[in-house]
């Protein structure tokens, strides 16, 4: 039984932990008093700490005592949290959005003796560990991810609901998306080429520029073609637009009646509301990676959902258990290279590929796939 820290007590952090607990001594550190009140009413056995991550030395201290490190801080202080658990010598699992190249802290994580797999979610994360796979053992020509996370029940204006921070999403909508083409990195406005695109057992979806490839323009520069895409409601994006062009996503304060306002925060803190997923509430993950060679077009299909009986979100599950997937591994010495590794170094390897697919199958989550030859 190894002792396990989590870092975020959202809903990801929380799903990671309670996936967790029942193998291994955990402790839950958020800033949020509620937040951890409410995931030991789910299981007493995990231990909660009171943490501000953004105070450096008490965050090393605090992870000190612990054999591996669960991150699952918003995506603004991801980076710099990352850092610092990795000068304090601790293997970490990450799934922080954060803007920053994970990789330009690689001969760090080297120096410290530490294993840091990052980006390791659903997506950015299993379509990385799927692509991994495929990058050895076929030439591949094309890449193509397509991901959302959506509510069951459509509620006017906007057709969807946030399982993590509002800010994260809107940096989503507002961060130039890159994708590659012919070899050359394309650089595109956020919500961009919006297509519509039918999904099985969901129907008509939309799907806009987001910029989602991250890591792997660094380490896939010899696979020509590779575009992510994420899936709404039709209509949410025409309305996301709007509020973005007409200034609602600035970040330069504007004085109203002698009161400085940043129109970032006044439009998250009214989209928080609007988009909190309340809790119970029935959502789903649907996701969709290609990959094509020139004699064959693989597909994985993902449609999953809340689950009911444990009460656990979709994109939580889909997610966090990809972490606690690729922290196990890390735990029983399948993949025991030091540095910093974003999920296709992964997923590369066959054991660890197997290993990742068998552990989301045993929590009924399933990456249905089809193979045709071209």
């Amino acid at each position: 039984m190894s002792k396990i820290i989590v870092i975020g007590a959202g809903m990801i952090g929380s799903a990671m932990a309670l996936d967790v607990a029942s193998n291994h001594k955990v402790v839950v550190a958020d800033i949020n008093e509620k937040s951890l009140q409410k995931i030991q009413q789910k299981n007493n056995a995990i231990q909660t700490i009171q943490l501000n991550v953004q105070d450096k030395n008490v965050l090393a201290t605090t992870i000190a005592p612990f054999d591996i490190v669960l991150c699952a801080v918003p995506g603004f202080m991801g980076f710099e949290t990352l850092k610092t658990i990795i000068k304090a010598g601790k293997n970490v699992v990450d799934i922080s959005f954060f803007p920053e190249n994970a990789l330009a802290i690689h001969d760090l994580a080297q120096q410290h003796q530490v294993t840091a797999i990052v980006d390791c979610g659903v997506a950015p994360g299993m379509g990385n560990i799927i692509l991994g796979y495929y990058n050895s053992k076929i030439k591949i020509e094309r890449f193509e991810c397509l991901v959302g996370g959506l509510p069951k029940i459509k509620k006017w204006p906007f057709n969807y609901k946030a399982p993590f921070s509002p800010i994260d999403v809107i940096e989503e909508y507002t961060r130039p998306a890159r994708y590659v083409e012919n070899g050359k990195i394309i650089i595109k406005p956020a919500m961009s080429d919006v297509e519509h695109v039918e999904i099985p057992e969901v129907g008509t979806l939309e799907t806009f520029n987001t910029d989602g490839l991250r890591s792997l323009i660094y380490t896939m520069p010899h696979i020509p073609n590779m575009k992510e895409k994420t899936m709404r409601y039709p209509g949410h994006i025409e309305k996301i637009t709007a509020l973005r062009d007409a200034g609602f996503f600035n970040k330069e304060a504007i004085n109203i009646n002698g009161t400085n306002i940043i129109p970032l925060d006044f439009t998250s803190n009214i989209l928080f509301k609007e988009w909190k997923l309340e809790e119970n509430e029935e959502e789903m993950t649907v996701m969709r990676i290609t990959i094509e060679s020139n004699k064959e077009k693989i597909i994985y299909h993902l449609k999953d959902e809340f689950n009911k009986a444990t009460g656990t979100s979709s994109m939580a599950r889909t997610t966090g258990y990809t972490a606690t997937a690729a922290m196990q591994l890390l735990l029983d010495n399948l993949f025991i290279e030091k540095g910093v590794f974003p999920p296709e170094l992964i997923g590369k390897h066959e054991t660890c590929f197997n290993y990742i697919m068998h552990y989301l199958q045993q929590r009924n989550i399933h990456y249905k796939k089809e193979q045709f030859n071209l």
